[in-house]
């Protein structure tokens, strides 16, 4: 089944060259629709994202505090909390996304923050986990935000990180991915995994499908804070 005009049309906008005031207003405008349309472009970023996180993680979850960056609706929350995370913060730049992730009642607290902007409301090494599902890509989050996402994440801590491997956020891809390997060269962090994941959402154009397919691919990361806390023996 094609995709309908309105949500293409819409994907596009967001994804487009407008300046950050007007990208947030379209965000706000399109929270109401949001889920129905992701639901609509087969859209697997949170479900992948909170199965990479709780796989990595060594404990039970329901004690870890999370910060759900870019929380959007709370898509990535209801991922968790089905994977028992419940200490779950969130931040997002649109009002109106906000709005609509206060609903779920899944987030104990709920602030209006954009990302590479200004810097997270949040002390320094207070999360146990970070993540950042959807936001990371081509005029949205910059990758030079990486360093305040692990200011605020404890030692030992992870965090799981998603991008688009579609054609035209490949150049921000590979910067990101250099920003990765240059913070890990620097001790700052270890990887953890990195899976390619093909069907990642539905393609919006033809231009923007892998090899034909009607879907476009993306990319999961874990990385664990350094440092890494030793191996508990006995």
């Amino acid at each position: 089944m094609r995709l309908s005009a309105g949500v293409r049309e819409r994907v596009a906008a967001v994804h487009g060259g407008a300046a950050l005031p007007e990208r947030l207003r379209l965000y706000d405008g399109w929270a109401a629709r949001y889920e129905q349309d992701v639901a609509a472009l087969e859209y697997r970023a949170p479900h992948l994202a909170a199965a990479s996180l709780a796989f990595a993680f060594p404990a039970p979850p329901a004690e870890a505090r999370l910060l759900d960056v870019a929380c959007g609706t709370g898509l990535v929350a209801r991922e968790l909390h089905r994977r028992g995370f419940r200490l779950l913060h969130g931040v997002d730049g649109s009002a109106g996304m906000l709005e609509r992730a206060r609903s779920t009642g899944l987030y104990r607290q709920l602030q209006r923050c954009v990302l590479g902007r200004e810097p997270l409301p949040a002390p320094a090494e207070h999360y146990d986990a970070v993540t950042v599902v959807g936001a990371l890509g081509e005029g949205q989050v910059p990758s030079t935000a990486l360093p305040e996402l692990l200011r605020v994440t404890k030692p030992g801590g992870f965090l799981c990180l998603t991008t688009r491997s579609n054609p035209s956020n490949l150049r921000y891809k590979a910067e990101l991915e250099a920003a990765l390997e240059r913070l890990e060269r620097q001790g700052a962090w270890q990887k953890v995994l990195a899976q390619e994941v093909e069907r990642w959402e539905r393609a919006t154009s033809e231009e923007e499908s892998t090899q034909g397919t009607g879907y476009i691919s993306g990319v999961v990361y874990v990385y664990q804070k350094c440092p890494v806390p030793p191996v508990e023996e006995g």
